[in-house]
């Protein structure tokens, strides 16, 4: 297919910018069906502005508990709270427990 540079007009600031025909080959090639409705600073200002969490939310300074760690007995900080069913380790622990190495699971992983 054979692409055209065109004028679009940005949904933010209203300037026009130009939706390159290289543009809309990778737009093609990626699969993607709309246009884009901001112009290159915007889409980066708006990069810029989103959160970490990647779903546009703002949660704020992530909340931290500190516990004894179950193994070493020394004071660690934990981003979640603890139940108290369950060990909590220190970092240099839980590394050594074989914990936070990923592949995922969790509460229940393994069991059928």
């Amino acid at each position: 297919m054979s692409y055209q540079d065109r004028n679009l007009t940005c949904v933010e600031c209203g300037q026009s910018f130009i939706f390159s025909a290289d543009d809309q080959s990778y737009h093609a090639e990626k699969g993607y069906t709309n246009e884009p409705k901001r112009c290159p600073s915007c889409r980066q200002s708006r990069r810029a502005n989103r959160s970490s969490d990647g779903f546009g939310f703002d949660r704020g300074p992530r909340e931290m508990h500190t516990v004894i760690c179950a193994e070493c007995g020394n004071e660690a900080t934990v981003p979640f709270r603890p139940r108290g069913d369950r060990p909590v380790y220190c970092s240099d622990c839980f590394s050594r427990q074989g914990g936070g190495a990923g592949g995922g699971g969790g509460a229940g992983a393994g069991r059928y």
